[in-house]
């Protein structure tokens, strides 16, 4: 078994989701008292949060390129950054490093073409939402095509994630908006809905929605175990 190297703490909420993923997926394929071998980088995502709203990429990147190489150091096979967000200097971070960086989108795209989906939608971080480094890789990569709210359902989505969800704040009310905003996408042709940050899974469940949900911690932690038990 290949040893995991998660680069955590965007929010902290999500990090431990992917913890229990990870583990509970090696349990279901190993059986018996088998569990992952892991080691974490946790950021103080304060830090963070500060660096992407004044839009200091510089400085935010030089901080998870210390992460990555600090969890090579600490002996990982492979590295997974649980955040949806922060994939925006992968490219960056992989070639810092000597091992394989597990992309989120990647990830998402192989789940997306096994469904046969042509088409989704986009929810995440405005970051997320409005760069080109996620809607890019889909598209030009992976062919599949993208649609994202408008400008007020951005706005929307962007403060849930970082005024309620990163916050371990749950609201009916935020999970209602999210719903009527899914539903706008599927109204634009969207097949399913990527999760496109990893704390809205904390929100939404598939059980709220007709349309079919993208939980991109889960893709990427079942991926990631994936890897790190193939021969």
């Amino acid at each position: 078994m290949k040893i995991i190297g998660l680069i955590g703490g965007m929010g902290w909420q999500s990090t431990a989701k992917y913890y229990q993923v990870i583990n509970e997926t090696v349990a279901k394929k190993l059986g018996g008292l088998h569990s992952a071998k892991i080691v974490l980088y946790s950021v103080d995502f304060a830090e963070i949060e500060e660096m992407q709203h004044q839009d200091n990429w510089e400085d935010a990147t030089k901080l998870m390129i210390h992460a990555a190489q600090s969890i090579e150091k600490s002996g990982a096979n492979l590295i997974l950054i649980c955040t949806n967000t922060m994939h925006m200097m992968a490219d960056d971070i992989a070639n810092s490093i000597n091992i394989p960086l597990l992309h989120i989108i990647d990830a998402v795209a192989n789940k997306i073409n096994s469904l046969g989906f042509t088409n989704v939608g986009l929810l995440g971080t405005r970051f997320t939402m409005e760069n080109n480094f996620y809607k890019g890789r889909l598209i030009n990569k992976h062919k599949i095509g993208v649609v994202t709210p408008n400008e007020a359902d951005r706005i929307k989505v962007h403060n849930i994630i970082y005024h309620e969800l990163c916050l371990g704040k749950i609201k009916v009310s935020s999970k209602e908006m999210l719903k009527k905003i899914i539903t706008r996408l599927g109204n634009k042709n969207a097949q399913g809905i990527i999760l496109g940050c990893t704390e809205l899974s904390l929100l939404i469940k598939q059980d709220d929605c007709s349309i079919p949900l993208l939980d991109t911690t889960r893709i990427h932690a079942e991926a990631a175990v994936d890897c790190a038990l193939e021969k």
